[in-house]
C-alpha cells in the first residue's frame, strides 16, 4: 500500500511541510549532479558513519538520499502526514519536532548498530517520527492509498491506524531480522531507525499541543 493522500482536512498552508520538501530536493538534485567520486565523498562527510560519528552528521544526515526512489518515497509520505501535523501545532513547532524526531531516529540507529562503517542518510526517520505523531493524534482518519491486487493497481482508504501499524510491524521484524548480519561494510535499510523515529514522535507529540484553533474540533483526551 502506497499512501497518497489523507482525509484529514488541512486548514493552513502547512508552509513548513512544503519547504522541508523542497529543502530535501534541492539537495539530492545538488548530489545527483556530482560525479560517483564526489557523491561518495559528500554522502561519506556529511551522513553518519558510527564508527566514526560526527556529532553534526545526526543532523545533516536527515537532508541527504540515495536515489530518486528514496527521495520520492519520503518526500511521499511527508507531503501525507506532515501536512496535518504542522496544521494541528504550527509550523514552527512541526520543525522542531521534526528535527528532534530525525535525532532520536539517528541515535537509535547508531545504538543499534555502532560499528557501521557505512553512511546512514534519508529523512525516514524524522517522517517516521511524524508518523507516529499522526497515529495519535488523527486515530479516526483514513489515508487514500494505492494497492496492488495481483498484477491490478487500485486506490482505496484504508484506516490510518492499520496502514501505520502494519509499516512499524515490518519495520520491527525487518530490524530483528537484520541484526543477524555481522558484515558492517554492507548497505542496507535502517530499520532502528525507522523504529525509533516513529516511536519517538509518540511521545515527543505528547509535549506539542494543539494550537489553539483546533480545540473546537480536537479531542486531546
Amino acid at each position: 500500500m502506497i499512501p497518497l493522500r489523507s482525509t484529514e482536512r488541512v486548514y493552513s498552508r502547512t508552509t513548513v511541510t512544503i519547504a522541508l520538501i523542497v529543502v530535501n530536493l534541492a539537495i539530492f538534485l545538488f548530489q545527483a549532479a556530482m560525479d560517483p567520486y564526489s557523491m561518495e565523498a559528500f554522502v561519506t562527510q556529511w551522513g553518519i558513519v558510527p564508527d566514526q560519528l560526527r556529532l553534526v552528521t545526526l543532523f545533516t544526515s536527515m537532508f541527504l538520499h540515495g536515489g530518486w526512489m528514496h527521495v520520492l518515497g519520503n518526500m511521499l509520505f511527508l507531503w501525507v502526514f506532515g501536512r496535518s501535523v504542522e496544521d494541528l501545532i504550527g509550523g514552527p513547532k512541526f520543525l522542531l519536532f521534526y528535527i528532534l524526531c530525525g535525532l532520536i531516529a539517528a541515535v537509535a540507529q547508531v545504538i543499534v548498530n555502532p560499528y557501521s562503517r557505512i553512511p546512514t542518510i534519508g529523512a525516514s526517520g524524522a517522517i517516521a517520527g511524524v508518523m507516529g505523531a499522526y497515529l495519535l493524534k488523527f486515530p479516526r482518519s483514513r489515508i487514500l492509498s494505492l494497492v496492488t491486487v495481483f498484477v491490478f493497481f487500485t486506490t482505496m482508504e484504508v484506516p490510518a491506524p492499520l496502514l501505520l501499524i502494519l509499516w512499524l510491524v515490518i519495520q520491527f521484524f525487518s530490524g530483528i531480522g537484520s541484526l543477524a548480519r555481522t558484515d558492517y561494510t554492507g548497505g542496507g535499510v535502517a530499520f532502528f531507525a525507522h523504529i525509533g523515529g516513529f516511536l519517538g514522535g509518540m511521545l515527543l507529540i505528547k509535549l506539542f499541543p494543539p494550537r489553539r484553533r483546533f480545540r473546537a474540533w480536537y479531542e486531546e483526551e
